[in-house]
């Protein structure tokens, strides 16, 4: 067991950006609008507040948003929450947001970042990412418009999100024509969606130096191990995710083995099955991993920031990963 006196910050893929290893995931800042921001109940101002305080107060350094969340709710919200907070940690915050793809041309990146700045209260955006790799324009032409807005300063670096291997380097093969390197892909990934590790997208952004950013990272709550032990909660869930395979009978009976393991490690270090399913996620891969689990109430941002203050051993990490590829056989 190895404690952390403070929280360590490591350089995001090819950027100079210093961030925690782990950010705050604002898709539930949606409002309820829009279709994806249906997935979550509508959160209260001051519980926006103290999620985004708590948040930096802890070590959390960036938070990542998109256009697509509530169409531009989630970002407007969290700009005024930072902006009510106030603080120094509050203004030196990082964003990450992201352009929304499907049905729509390369040419909208550019007519459509002002909105993004004024939605943001006109905060740097350190990170911007291609939500999809779907559209009506090809990853050069999304690149090329990425990179111009890099050059009139109107966003520091470059991501996408969920794009395969070869898309990602043909992204990072176009930037590096502009004098630039893709920065990250964000991607689902979890001790129960493993997918990345044999599709050859984590092992092409360890050859790219492309950080990961994982989404979904508690498999919608799951590894926090709550539903099994009270599956009554599920029925109390709104929104769509509860109709999820992980949440059927044999889809918690299937994860239960794996509950039981973080359970005990939790024992352990004093922790919560979230938080070592989080160290594990930000640890067993190097320095690689980032994670943005959300936050909808203020423990679970107190869990999040208490998720980085150890580290499992290589054993641990080791003995966690061998049950979680049982449990996806």
């Amino acid at each position: 067991m190895k404690l952390e006196s403070a929280i360590e910050l490591r350089k995001l893929g090819n950027s100079d950006l210093m961030l925690s290893p782990l950010g705050l995931g604002c898709w539930q800042f949606s409002n309820g609008k829009g279709i994806v921001g249906k997935f979550w109940p509508v959160l209260q101002r001051e519980d926006v507040h103290k999620i985004v305080q708590t948040s930096l107060q802890g070590g959390i350094n960036w938070f990542d948003t998109a256009e697509v969340y509530g169409g531009g709710q989630s970002e407007q919200i969290l700009a005024n929450a930072l902006e009510e907070v106030g603080s120094s940690e509050a203004e030196k915050a990082y964003i990450a947001t992201k352009w929304w793809p499907i049905f729509r041309t390369a040419s909208s990146i550019s007519s459509t970042i002002n909105e993004r700045i004024r939605l943001l209260n006109h905060r740097t955006i350190h990170l911007y990412q291609v939500h999809q790799p779907y559209s009506f324009s090809s990853v050069v032409s999304e690149m090329t418009a990425m990179a111009q807005l890099v050059k009139q300063g109107k966003i520091k670096n470059v991501g996408v999100s969920n794009f395969s291997a070869e898309k990602m380097r043909e992204a990072d093969r176009v930037l590096r024509e502009h004098g630039l390197r893709l920065a990250s892909n964000q991607v689902k990934y979890s001790l129960l969606d493993r997918r990345i590790e044999q599709n050859g997208i984590l092992d092409t952004a360890k050859e790219l130096g492309v950080a990961i950013i994982a989404y979904s990272p508690l498999e919608q709550g799951i590894l926090s191990g709550k539903f099994h032990r009270n599956p009554s909660l599920i029925k109390s869930i709104s929104g769509p995710r509860k109709w999820g395979a992980a949440f059927r009978v044999s889809g918690m009976k299937k994860s239960k083995p794996l509950i039981d393991a973080l359970e005990q490690l939790a024992l352990q270090y004093d922790a919560s099955p979230t938080q070592i399913a989080l160290n594990w996620m930000i640890h067993a891969n190097g320095k690689t991993v980032f994670a943005i689990p959300g936050a909808s109430k203020v423990h679970h941002a107190e869990e999040n920031v208490k998720a980085m203050t150890f580290t499992l051993t290589t054993g641990e990490i080791d003995s966690i990963s061998m049950i979680s590829q049982q449990v996806l056989k």
